[in-house]
């Protein structure tokens, strides 16, 4: 008999999607059965690594870069989303490749990202390694532990600058229905980027009310509707380009009371999108129903949305000539 507590991760070459994220033979990420349905299925960015940028850049716009303003694809409204209509979601990556990392086995990604690519300036290489590894073996709740770190390198001399802020957009589900509805959760900020009608900041940083999310709340189906970046890092001029030289700091944990599972959310990044998934619509495949709002939620590690845009933000974002962006996030998951 299988151990109830193992736990199995399967990656695929699409995007480095996260396919199986499996806890006490539980998958608590949403997706398809094979890699062909990510591409055949209308999908909200299942399990896919995001890039050249994640999130919304307004009027699908970079302004001020290389001395010039770029165009991108307004796939969002008038904005443009996620790396636009045929972002690194959608892109082959090479591998994954077993390799060791800091002494420790990963599965390693690259892709390999050329000038003028859905519009964004500059040549760049995505690096992804996926680290899996066990806490507390020795105890009645073993904990499992996946470490995912990216790195971003210039490596064209097609200009001398462009922009970059990766994540990954994995839906998680810890209940034992179709919907996350009594799932407890909490995020260990309550600072945010308040939107305009479009989602793209105003500008400031306030507190956010609607919800008390910094005290345990519950989710049901579509209540509370949450789609906004929460902020860890109030200072924007603290946050360096590559950030895996920080600690981790938690995001967010998550529990169910019917299946007893348990998530934890750690990142080195300022911020993140939390999505409660409230506009989920995604038709039935073969091995896999229907799926609507409430079907799994998002926890995005992140630069500030729009920051390529707004001055003050921008150098986050901002990788030039020979340099490298960086960033880790850490997911804990167990039954209790």
């Amino acid at each position: 008999m299988p151990d109830p507590q193992e736990s199995a991760f399967t990656f695929l070459p699409l995007g480095g999607i996260i396919q199986e994220f499996r806890v006490a033979g539980h998958n608590i990420v949403q997706g398809f059965p094979t890699q062909k349905q990510y591409l055949e299925v209308k999908n909200p960015y299942f399990g896919a690594t995001i890039g050249r940028t994640c999130n919304r850049l307004k009027d699908g716009l970079l302004k001020d870069l290389n001395g010039k303003t770029y165009s991108l694809a307004k796939n969002n409204g008038p904005n443009a989303l996620h790396g636009g209509e045929v972002g690194w979601d959608k892109k082959l990556f090479e591998g994954p490749k077993a390799v060791n990392r800091n002494g420790k086995e990963a599965l390693f990604f690259k892709y390999l990202s050329k000038d003028g690519e859905e519009g964004y300036p500059g040549t760049v290489e995505l690096r992804v390694w996926y680290m899996a590894s066990k806490e507390d073996v020795d105890t009645p709740t073993p904990k499992t532990v996946l470490v995912v770190e990216y790195e971003v390198e210039f490596v064209g001399d097609e200009c001398e600058e462009t922009v970059v802020s990766v994540t990954n957009h994995s839906y998680f589900n810890i209940s034992d229905g179709p919907t996350i509805a009594g799932t407890r959760a909490q995020l260990f900020t309550d600072k945010y980027l308040p939107v305009d009608s479009t989602l793209i900041p105003t500008g400031t940083i306030e507190k956010y009310d609607p919800v008390n999310v910094t005290e345990p709340f519950d989710l049901q189906a579509t209540e509370p509707a949450i789609d906004n970046c929460f902020v860890v890092d109030t200072d924007p001029s603290n946050v360096p380009l590559d950030t895996r030289g920080r600690p981790l700091r938690r995001l967010a944990q998550f529990s169910h009371p019917n299946t007893g599972l348990r998530l934890e959310i750690e990142s080195t990044e300022p911020a993140f999108q939390f999505y409660t998934g409230g506009t989920v619509d995604v038709a039935a495949s073969e091995g896999v129903p229907a799926r609507g709002p409430g079907a799994g939620f998002c926890v995005e590690p992140s630069r500030f949305i729009d920051a390529a845009n707004h001055p003050e933000w921008k150098p986050m974002v901002t990788l030039k000539k020979g340099q490298i962006w960086g960033a880790k996030n850490l997911y804990r998951a167990w039954k209790h």
